[in-house]
């Protein structure tokens, strides 16, 4: 075997997750993909992967053969793209992830929208509120909220998002409007948690202005759709993401409250590993993501097209 085909081998094999799987879409049987895996590491004189009965998980040295290798075959890739003239087509396997309650609402659809323009590409959706390593789960692209302090990964904005503090008007209308981020103290304030961690501090700023206030309330969950519910039935006041709760606040089963103070934007990025030559499945989906939601970037009249 070559060298591109076994780095080609090795990144399927990744990607699927197991060897049943990889032999699946190979057409061959798990033993046949486990003696050419071995094969690779013995030539290499490294292993790639621990194997367990349900998983297979990255080595560093798998983790810098994937990554590098990858690299090279993307090169290789975008060097017969410009011997022909740009017209490979993107093809294969596209393994996205993205957030529970955005991708359900707005991924899922704009997926569904890519797999027609784009017949060969094969689309898989990880739907995951906890933190992702695209390298180590062999994924093409993370939709997520905020940036990312990963040097390793390239981040582009698909759009602007807004965190906003809102209320039921029922809870309003019985304990009082908050005017100041103080007032907040005074009230019940429905909380996120992660893990054991709650969080309980809500940092606000309007202008030169600065606050920090710790909240506290009766409800918290690790899932921002329960915190959303319970607001909606008059439970407390909560932070949310301006996309989460638009139609709420359209229908006034929701208002926004302390409009002149703002939170830490979450804005919303396509993110995958920073590379010279993205493969043209991922820059398919990155060019389609940035024109779908083109209409939701307040500085979607900037450089939105990435300079490949």
């Amino acid at each position: 075997m070559d060298g591109i085909s076994d780095l080609a081998f090795f990144a399927l094999l990744v990607k699927r997750g197991s060897l049943a799987a990889a032999a699946q879409e190979l057409g061959v049987t798990p033993p046949s993909v486990s003696k050419r895996l071995a094969a690779i590491e013995s030539r290499l004189r490294v292993r790639l992967l621990n194997r367990t009965t349900r998983r297979i998980s990255l080595t560093p040295e798998g983790e810098i053969y994937l990554a590098d290798g990858a690299r090279l075959v993307t090169e290789l890739e975008a060097l017969e793209q410009r011997i022909s003239g740009g017209n490979i087509t993107a093809k294969g396997l596209l393994k996205v992830s993205a957030t529970f309650g955005f991708g359900r609402r707005h991924i899922t659809p704009q997926l569904s929208a890519f797999a027609r323009q784009y017949p060969d590409v094969e689309v898989q959706l990880h739907l995951t509120d906890r933190p992702v390593n695209l390298v180590e789960q062999g994924l093409d692209a993370d939709i997520r909220f905020g940036q990312l302090p990963d040097a390793r990964l390239t981040a582009r904005k698909i759009a602007d998002n807004r965190r906003l503090v809102c209320a039921s008007p029922t809870y309003l209308k019985k304990h009082g409007i908050p005017l100041v981020p103080r007032d907040l103290q005074n009230h019940q304030c429905l909380l996120l948690r992660e893990s054991d961690e709650i969080y309980g501090s809500w940092h606000f700023n309007s202008g030169s202005k600065q606050e920090t206030v710790k909240v506290r309330g009766a409800l918290s969950a690790n899932d921002g759709e329960c915190a959303t519910t319970w607001a909606l039935d008059g439970h407390g006041i909560v932070v949310r993401s301006e996309w989460d709760i638009a139609p709420y606040l359209r229908s006034g089963r929701l208002r926004v409250v302390l409009e002149e103070w703002e939170l830490p934007t979450a804005d919303i990025y396509i993110v995958f590993p920073t590379k010279n030559h993205l493969s043209a499945k991922t820059r398919a989906l990155v060019d389609f993501m940035l024109k779908a939601f083109e209409g939701h970037r307040r500085d979607r009249n900037e450089t939105d097209k990435i300079i490949w």
